[in-house]
Parts: structure tokens; C-alpha cells; sequence
């Protein structure tokens, strides 16, 4: 993929998981508000709550250009041909305002929560990209591309990703893992890391709801096998991580610490940096934060 014909991604988004927590009319209404501040694109993942495809039509129907991005698409949510209809529907209606974030997901949410079997992670979504690329669609066509970032974390589906998408969308992730990214990645695709931030200036407090972040992801291998690859030690990651390894993974502090540590994914190579405010409260939104945040933010941006 050429640089000139990436898509055209304004620096810092918002990663958050609370707009499923609210009425659907109320995650609109907050989704025209993260526009309005300035962000470039609000990230959804998927789990068990509402299909990211349905919601992420809503909020896309809702404004006027900020991006819709799904941070991650389980491709075993859907088969291929379901998952070209999608992504095809959404980036006819909305041109360039779509991007979709495929994964393989955890075996856990593969085996135990949808019922199907947990293969190779890198062949398997390599068949399948091949799989929705060829499946048919008889709606009226896009006329631009359909833009995909893989979630990649270990360097063979960083390869993949470079090779069969537009880039990656590293989640869990520390600028180490985004310079390392990078390198593998080459320099034109897009390379969109995930950082949790917290305005929080009290240690206790701040690592206090780290750890609530961090306990959930260090319950999967995945996420545990690139933590290692990075260097942190199994001493580090346990009872959801030492202060030192919340510390690496959560940016904590006034906005001029979370600025510093958005900027060093850019220093490392990242395009776009997908910023998820974490709340004291586990199901709360922060769109309080969003607000303290985005003059500070929004100015950010990769070093050409």
C-alpha cells in the first residue's frame, strides 16, 4: 500500500467500550460530542453487547466526520460473506469514514462463548481476508476502498498486516511495541495503537483502577505472550501487575503526562493513537475526561 492512497486519519481518537452502556440515543449524542471536540474517530470493541456493525452505523449516522472504527471485529462473529456485507454496506454509506478492526479474538470468547474452534491465529485470518475478498455482494458497490487494520501484537500477523490491510491496531501496548511495530510494518501502512490514559494524579488511586484495565487483558495469552516478547517478566504481570508494569501500560498523571506518553507512541511511529480515558468507576463513561482532554490532544501528531 502506497502512503498517498492510506486513509486519510486525523491523529488521536477515542477508544471506549462505555457507549454500550448507555441508551443507544444517548451513545449518538456523546458520539457528536467527541466530534465536536475535535477527536478523528471513536473505536468499538465487540464482546456480547450490541453488534459493532449496528452500532457503529448509528454513530456514524450521527455525524458528520468523525470516523467509525471497531477496535476489534471478531471474525468468528461472522462468517465472510456476512463480513463483506458489512463492512462494504457501511463504507458505501459513509466514504472514508469507516474502518474496520479485525481479530482473531481469544479462544476463550471463540470456544466458550460462541462455540467455535480456536485455530492458527495468523492462517486462519489469512483465509479468511481471502474469504471476504472474494465473496460476492449484489447491493450497490462502494466507490472507495474498504479500509481494515488487523489486530496485531506478535510480528507474523504484523507481516499479514502490512501484506492483506491497510495496517494495525496494536491493543495493550506500550511506544516500545509501537516502534517494534513499525519496523516490521514498513513505513506506509497505518499503525493505530490502543493507550489507556486516566486523569488521575494520585498513585494509589490511579494504579488502583490501572489494575481493574490491566487484570482483564493479562487473563489472555495472547496479551501475556507479547508482554513477554517485550520484555516483562511473569514477576511483573502478576495480581494484575507490578506498579512499575501498570505504570508502562496506563498513562496516569495531569494532561501533560498523558500528552507525553500519546506523543512517544507518535516519536515511535504510530499514525493514529486510539486513547481510552479509564474511569474510577469500571462501568462509567468519562466523557468528563474526553472534554479535559482534547485541547491538549487533538494537536498531537506523527513527526513527518
Amino acid at each position: 500500500m502506497a502512503a498517498e492512497n492510506r486513509m486519510n486519519l486525523a491523529p488521536v481518537g477515542v477508544w471506549t467500550g462505555a457507549l454500550d452502556f448507555v441508551p443507544a440515543a444517548r451513545a449518538r449524542e456523546l458520539a457528536a460530542e467527541l466530534e465536536e471536540l475535535g477527536y478523528g474517530a471513536v473505536w468499538l470493541p465487540e464482546v456480547a453487547g450490541r453488534d459493532v456493525f449496528v452500532h457503529l452505523g448509528l454513530l456514524l449516522s450521527a455525524t458528520r466526520t468523525l470516523v467509525g472504527a471497531t477496535g476489534i471485529a471478531n471474525i468468528w462473529a461472522r462468517d465472510a460473506v456476512a463480513m463483506a456485507g458489512a463492512t462494504r454496506g457501511l463504507t458505501e454509506a459513509f466514504p472514508e469514514r469507516a474502518l474496520f478492526g479485525l481479530g482473531v479474538s481469544h479462544r476463550n470468547l471463540v470456544d466458550d462463548l460462541r462455540g467455535h474452534r480456536y485455530d492458527k491465529p495468523v492462517q486462519t485470518m489469512s483465509a479468511y481476508l481471502d474469504a471476504v475478498d472474494a465473496s460476492p455482494y449484489t447491493a450497490h458497490r462502494p466507490e472507495t476502498p474498504v479500509r481494515r487494520v488487523l489486530a496485531a501484537l506478535g510480528p507474523r500477523m504484523l507481516e499479514l498486516a502490512a501484506a492483506k490491510a491497510d495496517g494495525a491496531h496494536p491493543y495493550f501496548v506500550t511506544p516500545e511495541h509501537t516502534a517494534r511495530a513499525r519496523s516490521i510494518l514498513g513505513p506506509a501502512p497505518l499503525l493505530c495503537p490502543e493507550q489507556a490514559v486516566l486523569l488521575e494524579t494520585d498513585p494509589e488511586r490511579a494504579r488502583q483502577a490501572g489494575r481493574f484495565y490491566t487484570a482483564i487483558y493479562l487473563s489472555q495469552p495472547n496479551y501475556v505472550n507479547n508482554m513477554r516478547r517485550l520484555g516483562f517478566t511473569e514477576e511483573d504481570m502478576a495480581n494484575a501487575g507490578t506498579d512499575a508494569f501498570v505504570d508502562a501500560l496506563v498513562a496516569w498523571g495531569d494532561e501533560d503526562a498523558i500528552v507525553r506518553r500519546v506523543q512517544e507512541h507518535f516519536d515511535a511511529g504510530a499514525d493514529h493513537v486510539c486513547v481510552q480515558p479509564l474511569g474510577l468507576e469500571r462501568r462509567g463513561v468519562p466523557d468528563d475526561q474526553w472534554r479535559r482532554l482534547a485541547p491538549a490532544l487533538t494537536s498531537l501528531g506523527r513527526k513527518q
